[in-house]
């Protein structure tokens, strides 16, 4: 029986070794692999939250997995980059047996919360408490074949947006569209609209959290084959009207930060920006764009199936965790009964709605 170990380490400490043992279990593990469970995610969240760690789970001293985490007051954890990461877990060999609430102890944690588990991580899936519908678009056979794809379904969906396109082009300017744009002032001009769509939706602003906004900016200079950031953007004439900030690794696109200038809203330039990202996308050899928990039309419309992801919480018998359930379960329970109810979840837009427009009558 093989000799198991945990060390814990800030993921700045890795080694060259550990690294590759890292992307090389998940590359055996996920073949369609997301770039929110890669380790340059993991070192790129390590620099702007203090209380970022890596529990490595050694076998016989060699690497079988990798635990990331973000570790806070009382020893309450939270899956790292929550609240911007979409796909959350650990990266463990098959044939490894790891008790879960030994590596909480072994991670000084209380309490390990999480709302993106992908599905598959049997060692976290029991402690699940709500379950959600991720939308992805699949690109294995190409565009051509998914563009075929939207005519049967969504063929309404896309007569409008290919409209919109000749229209754009017709009316405005010339279209531009660059898949891999490295201008800075693009990404700024992209995070300003995403705070002002925020704020008009009554939603939280993440980008008025500073780590948030270290953190894209640190990202979209990551370049690794398992990580790197992809800013894509589409222009009418000389003007940026619309632009996506999101992470791909060989084969994944995931979905992220999304906005456009509201001044061409009639355009529909997300839209259009959203068919010539698809096709650049697969032209580029991406299988998956992952579209991301949540709900919107367009999403409906674009989407060919949908994977699950998890929320919720695993705890340890300690006072950390018992804080932690009365400060997050009776919102969680209500948020759950609230998106079960469709009254009360249209109820809840447009409070947010209303909220929003105040916010904006604000001086």
């Amino acid at each position: 029986m093989p000799t198991q170990r945990i060390d814990v380490m800030h993921p700045a400490d890795m080694s060259p070794t550990d690294l590759q043992s890292w992307n090389a279990l998940r590359a055996r593990t996920a073949p369609v692999a997301n770039p929110f469970m890669s380790p340059e995610f993991c070192q790129a969240v390590g620099r702007v939250r203090p209380g970022a760690r890596v529990a490595v789970v050694r076998e016989d001293g060699e690497a079988a997995g990798f635990f990331s985490y973000e570790r806070g007051r009382w020893g309450r954890g939270r899956a790292i980059g929550l609240g911007v990461s979409d796909c959350q877990g650990a990266v463990l060999h098959p044939d490894v047996r790891v008790d879960p609430h030994q590596l909480l102890r072994a991670s000084s944690l209380s309490v390990w919360e999480f709302n993106h588990l992908e599905s598959g991580q049997d060692l976290f899936l029991p402690f699940a408490t709500g379950r959600f519908a991720s939308p992805v678009i699949d690109l294995g056979s190409g565009y051509a074949h998914y563009e075929n794809l939207l005519r049967t379904r969504s063929r309404k969906f896309l007569k409008s947006a290919l409209a919109q396109n000749r229209r754009l082009g017709r009316r405005v300017g010339p279209l531009r569209f660059v898949f891999d744009e490295r201008d800075p002032g693009a990404l700024q001009t992209l995070m300003a609209w995403k705070s002002a769509q925020y704020r008009r939706t009554g939603r939280r602003d993440r980008f008025t959290q500073e780590w948030i906004s270290q953190l894209v900016r640190i990202l979209a200079d990551t370049a690794t084959p398992g990580c790197s950031g992809l800013l894509s953007v589409l222009y009418a004439g000389d003007r940026l009207v619309a632009a996506h900030f999101g992470l791909r690794s060989r084969t994944v696109l995931s979905y992220w930060f999304p906005a456009y200038d509201r001044g061409f809203a009639q355009f529909s330039p997300g839209l259009v920006l959203h068919l010539r990202m698809i096709e650049a996308a697969a032209a580029a050899g991406i299988e998956l764009l992952d579209l991301g928990r949540g709900d919107a039309a367009y999403k409906d419309s674009l989407k060919t199936r949908e994977l699950t992801v998890h929320e919720g919480a695993l705890l340890r018998r300690s006072p950390g965790a018992v804080l932690h359930w009365f400060s997050r379960e009776p919102a969680r329970t209500a948020r759950r009964f609230v998106r079960e109810q469709p009254q009360l979840k249209t109820a809840a837009v447009h409070t947010l709605k209303a909220v929003g427009k105040v916010r904006d009558r604000r001086p």
